[in-house]
């Protein structure tokens, strides 16, 4: 095999139509862009752009309430998946299991403002585990397998905002 020899495989690239070479080309006069106007010249950037008409986006109502500010970020666990940690041997069962042992372990990322304990799956081994909040599903299974669960108050980490009264 020489350098000159090689080559794709037969369909493995696909030549691009050339537009705008005439009218016997099939893709000639608008080039497949149509009529004049703006989608017909480059630069055209219409994404919700309906023509003049009001957008779909700013028809629709706006409903609720967004406290994204002050939302707490729970970080939510299943039992499921921690068993699995505690037979792969990720996590240990001694002591107490917090959120900054599961970060360590890889099973969160980032523990964000605490764990909420989930009853997805079972759990077969014997923990003590601190968290944010359970659900009773959850505190029933962990007690059931011979554990514990320890709710710890929420410490709140974002700043709330205090009204200052001017003199």
């Amino acid at each position: 095999m020489k350098l000159n020899e090689i080559s794709d495989n037969p369909g493995a690239h696909y030549r691009a139509k050339r537009v705008g070479r005439g009218i016997g080309s099939g893709k000639g006069k608008t080039a497949a862009r149509g009529g004049k106007g703006q989608t017909a010249r480059s630069g055209v950037a219409l994404n919700g752009f309906e023509g003049g008409q009001t957008p779909l986006h700013r028809r629709l109502p706006k409903r609720g309430f967004n406290n994204s500010m002050f939302r707490n970020d729970f970080k939510a666990v299943n039992l499921g998946h921690l068993q699995s940690a505690l037979d792969s041997g990720k996590l240990k069962p001694e002591g107490t299991l917090d959120g900054a042992a599961l970060v360590v372990c890889g099973m969160l990322r980032r523990l964000g403002d605490g764990v909420r304990l989930l009853a997805k799956g079972e759990i077969r081994t014997a923990i003590t585990i601190e968290v944010a909040g359970a659900s009773k599903a959850a505190i029933a299974a962990v007690e059931s397998a011979g554990g514990k669960v320890i709710l710890r108050a929420n410490r709140a980490k974002k700043p709330k905002t205090e009204a200052v009264a001017l003199a």
